[in-house]
């Protein structure tokens, strides 16, 4: 009899991995690379080239700039940093919680199958979980279980430090690798010199999941609103013209806030919806990545 975990598991593997399968081209292969340290030839140099790979010794021996080559290692280290926050508990449909657990399965199911390694950081303000970096279908399972069972009671009302997360990251990830981000980001944008730092070191993709109501409210009349991280409540009439411009306004100046804050840390920015396509959403991930890198 499977557990819970391989039954999430076998069913992603069935339903979204086997879907990209010929659709992300090798995309996972080629966009998301190793960065290759192996020393390979040396030519002459062309104004294209980067001035750190000058090669000053044989260049001072022949009279002309020459710089090294290498070889690029196709195998890399992935880590999933997941936002386990109390707002991540949010959905009107399929929640926030849920869309991470299925993402970040089926990125290490992608990546594990190319022969790299993953390891990911649970991470809230209570209870922070590090599972190392492995290969194998395995660790993939392993993973899984991790993020399926049942942990402590979560009642912290403090919003998410989500610097401290990133912090931990930056510790924990000590090989230059791929980090992705995924969080609602919610809070303040007090982490992003903590993001620009670990962009630096890392290439970084910053996966936002978010339900559709937090971006444009429903019409339901009087409702009695809960921050999920404070617990700050708030009686509200989502049928009063004034107060859905208002939120409107707050939600447009919010979305700019965030995305001016990753774009300047230098983190590839992606938005998952909690209604979307996870296929589409993959999908559309790899192929802003690889226009990125081009």
């Amino acid at each position: 009899m499977t557990s819970p975990p391989d039954r999430l598991l076998r069913r992603l593997e069935w339903q979204v991995v086997r879907r990209l399968d010929g659709r992300l081209q090798g995309a996972h292969r080629t966009v998301f690379r190793g960065t290759g340290i192996d020393f390979a030839d040396l030519r002459a140099y062309t104004p294209e080239d980067d001035v750190r790979h000058i090669d000053w010794n044989v260049t001072a021996r022949l009279d002309e700039p020459y710089v090294r080559q290498y070889t690029e290692d196709r195998e890399l280290t992935a880590w999933l940093v997941l936002d386990r926050s109390a707002s991540m508990r949010f959905g009107t449909g399929t929640g926030k919680e849920s869309v991470v657990t299925d993402l970040a399965v089926c990125l290490a199911r992608l990546f594990t199958r190319g022969g790299n390694r993953v390891g990911a950081i649970l991470y809230d303000n209570q209870v922070q979980r590090v599972i190392p970096a492995r290969t194998g279908r395995t660790h993939v399972l392993h993973l899984t279980h991790e993020l399926t069972r049942a942990g402590p009671p979560r009642d912290d009302r403090r919003p998410t430090d989500l610097a401290a997360m990133l912090h931990l990251a930056a510790a924990t990830a000590r090989r230059r690798g791929l980090v992705f981000v995924i969080s609602d980001f919610i809070g303040d944008l007090d982490w992003e010199g903590a993001l620009t730092r670990l962009a630096l070191r890392h290439e970084v993709v910053a996966v936002r999941v978010v339900d559709p109501a937090e971006l444009d409210l429903p019409d339901l009349g009087l409702v009695l609103v809960e921050d999920a991280e404070t617990g700050e409540q708030l009686l509200a009439d989502t049928s009063d013209p004034l107060f859905r411009r208002r939120l409107r306004a707050e939600v447009e100046a919010r979305e700019f806030a965030l995305t001016g804050a990753l774009r300047r840390a230098g983190a590839a920015a992606h938005r998952v919806g909690t209604d979307q396509d996870l296929v589409a959403a993959l999908v559309a991930m790899a192929t802003t990545s690889k226009r990125r890198r081009a």
